[in-house]
This record gives structure tokens, C-alpha cells and sequence, in this order.
């Protein structure tokens, strides 16, 4: 017979694996979100973009992919594809410029050399909870695009789950990578 005991600490939260959240999502589980992601083991559902939010990424794609290729750069930009940083954690930022673009699966950890996120009511999720992630798994730059400042909170050096170098650039200035050489872009 099986003894039963409660639990000392409260209810039993179960984090997921990644392979439990592709079968809950082949399931359809998730059909009533725009998008979700896999974050520390929890389900995170996301908003459905608007047109601003849409339009910031696809400007600042279009920007980092032409200079990309005028700088003859290894990386690529990709927009919103899966990246695993862990058993725990798969994400689908809004870009990512990665050095291993090609092949099956998600992007691996190991590739990306800078992740942005366009945040317009998202903007304490990204530079929160979103920020504590990438740098604990040491994505060495981050940016979010803040569309209501019209600013990109850039940064870079992750140690622990914090960044320790951060700035801001307004929309429409220069904005150079910290961590990748000759990467400028306009903001």
C-alpha cells in the first residue's frame, strides 16, 4: 500500500521538460496563445503583437541583417525561432543573431552571440524575469526594444542572473554591439 503525506511545503509544482512541453504543444494545449515559451520549467503565454511591436523588429532585423552581411559576418539574424538554454528552457526571441543557423532542431545555446527582444506591455517581463534568464545562461548580449520609450536597453557581461554593464540608446542614434566586433547599427 502506497503511504500518502502531505506535503510539507505547500502544493507540488512540476517543472517541465522540454520534451514534455513539445508533447503538450503537439497536443494542442496551447492553441489559444499567440506564442509560449518554456521558462525555468513553467508555461509562459505572450501576447499577440501589434503593428508597432512588428514593425520595430522587422526594422531592426532588416538592419542587423544588411550590416551582417556588409561586414562578411559568420552570424545570422534570425527572427523568432526556438532556443534551447537548457532542459528547462526553451525561448523564441524576437531575434537572434546565431553562428550556427543551419540544421535540425533549435538554435543550441552554444551559437548565440546576441539576443533582442520588442517589448511594448512586456517591458518588466524583458528586463526582468527575461534579463535574470539570458545572463544566468550567459547570453553575452542582450537587447530589448522598448517601443514605448523609443529606446533599446542594451546589455552585456551576464554574471550570475544579472548583467553588469547596461545602457540605453535611443531609437534613431548608433548602436554598437559591446560584445561583437564592428556591429552598428541604427537603433
Amino acid at each position: 500500500m502506497t503511504e500518502h503525506r502531505p506535503l510539507e511545503s505547500g502544493p507540488l509544482r512540476v517543472r517541465l521538460r522540454i520534451e514534455d512541453y513539445l508533447l503538450l504543444e503537439q497536443a494542442g494545449a496551447f492553441d489559444t496563445y499567440a506564442k509560449t515559451e518554456l521558462i525555468d520549467g513553467r508555461i509562459v503565454g505572450m501576447n499577440a503583437q501589434h503593428r508597432p511591436h512588428a514593425l520595430t523588429k522587422m526594422r531592426l532585423y532588416d538592419r542587423l541583417r544588411d550590416t551582417l552581411r556588409t561586414m562578411d559576418s559568420p552570424l545570422l539574424a534570425i527572427i523568432e525561432v526556438g532556443t534551447t538554454l537548457s532542459n528547462e528552457n526553451l525561448v523564441e526571441p524576437d531575434l537572434i543573431l546565431t553562428s550556427e543557423p543551419e540544421g535540425t532542431g533549435f538554435i543550441p545555446l552554444q551559437s548565440v552571440a546576441l539576443v533582442v527582444e520588442v517589448a511594448d506591455s512586456s517591458l518588466t517581463f524583458e528586463l526582468g524575469e527575461k534579463a535574470a534568464l539570458y545572463a544566468r545562461h550567459g547570453i553575452p548580449e542582450y537587447w530589448v526594444a522598448d517601443v514605448a520609450a523609443q529606446v533599446i536597453h542594451q546589455m552585456w557581461t551576464p554574471e550570475g542572473e544579472a548583467y553588469v554593464e547596461r545602457r540605453e540608446v535611443p531609437f534613431g542614434e548608433q548602436l554598437e554591439s559591446a560584445t561583437i566586433a564592428d556591429l552598428r547599427i541604427l537603433a
